[in-house]
């Protein structure tokens, strides 16, 4: 009796074992899917960032979420087919940065939830407004409009006697997201007594344009485009070598040797970021999350690159500044 009892018991726990292994293995693993426009080096930085914001709310990828990237290479004309190939893939949720990647994106579905992050995505016809996004599109805003004017108030702090201030261009200046920063960039340089000049990158070649920015300008605002972004030590090294002031929206470029950065954290950034791809996951639509301004900003002064220019940085700044590189 005792023995067909253990016989029973054993059998039943077996059961239920398979039962649960069998519902675990059967469980549906939430899929990202992510569009960049940029090349394998540009979306690697977006990734990675990505990827640490989210192990940091305990999703681990292969494990409890799958990635599933789809990059443009800089053919912008390629993203409306990644986007349907994303949709495709059935993912449950997309996340893209800047503009053009996330019109395309909503050109692809009206169903699937979008997380994007752009410079202002009520302009670009993202969402209807950033309270109430209204559609299946939300994420975070980078107000770049306010950050332009505040950026060009500390070229004029650390250079008083700059008047024309330059901007290099490697991207088509129609880019949604380009056009809508040149647009801030132009209105805080006129309410500052600024004049802004515009050098175009021919292809790659930024000694070129950087050299001819030198001749017609005598300071530099960094518009950022994403195929910058992967070459921080090329760009700033050009900018040093103009011999040129230079601000920068992120401290990306800064700790690749350029002078002075004001802009928003990056790293709290990309976890508000991961925060609303979580919320999603668990079921809140995106018309129902506002799109978020960033709350966290820092001021990164390179005193080395100062020195190498010959420019010595107010006091007033180095007092405010959030991170100061020693020259040394």
């Amino acid at each position: 009796m005792i023995e067909k009892l253990l016989v029973f018991l054993i059998a039943a726990l077996l059961s239920t074992s398979i039962d649960v292994a069998h519902a675990q293995s059967s469980a549906k693993i939430p899929r990202i899917g992510v569009l960049t426009a940029g090349d394998a080096d540009a979306t690697r930085i977006q990734l990675d960032r990505l990827r640490q914001a989210l192990r940091e709310l305990g999703y681990i990828e292969g494990k409890n979420v799958l990635i599933e990237n789809k990059k443009a290479d800089w053919h912008h004309e390629r993203l409306d087919d990644l986007a349907k190939e994303l949709v495709g893939l059935k993912v449950d949720v997309i996340v893209t940065a800047n503009t053009s990647p996330a019109l395309s994106a909503q050109r692809a579905t009206k169903t699937i939830p979008i997380v994007v992050w752009s410079g202002d995505p009520v302009r670009a016809g993202l969402v209807d407004s950033l309270a109430r996004p209204g559609g299946n599109i939300t994420g975070i805003t980078s107000s770049s409009g306010d950050l332009s004017r505040k950026r060009l108030e500390l070229l004029k702090e650390i250079s008083p006697n700059s008047s024309v201030v330059g901007i290099v261009a490697d991207v088509p200046l129609a880019d949604p997201g380009i056009a809508a920063q040149m647009k801030n960039a132009e209105a805080a340089a006129q309410a500052l007594g600024l004049r802004l000049i515009v050098q175009q990158v021919q292809g790659d070649d930024y000694e070129s344009a950087f050299a001819e920015i030198k001749r017609r300008a005598d300071s530099l605002f960094m518009i950022l485009s994403t195929k910058m972004l992967p070459i921080p030590s090329r760009i700033a090294d050009l900018a040093a070598k103009s011999g040129l002031p230079a601000v920068y929206p992120n401290s990306d470029q800064v700790d690749a040797g350029g002078l002075i950065s004001y802009g928003t954290n990056r790293a709290d950034l990309y976890r508000r970021l991961a925060c609303q791809i979580d919320r999603i996951l668990k079921g809140a639509k995106p018309a129902d999350l506002p799109v978020e301004a960033p709350t966290k900003f820092e001021l990164v002064v390179n005193l080395k690159a100062a020195k190498q220019i010959g420019l010595t940085i107010p006091e007033s700044v180095l007092q405010r500044a959030d991170r100061i590189i020693p020259d040394k």
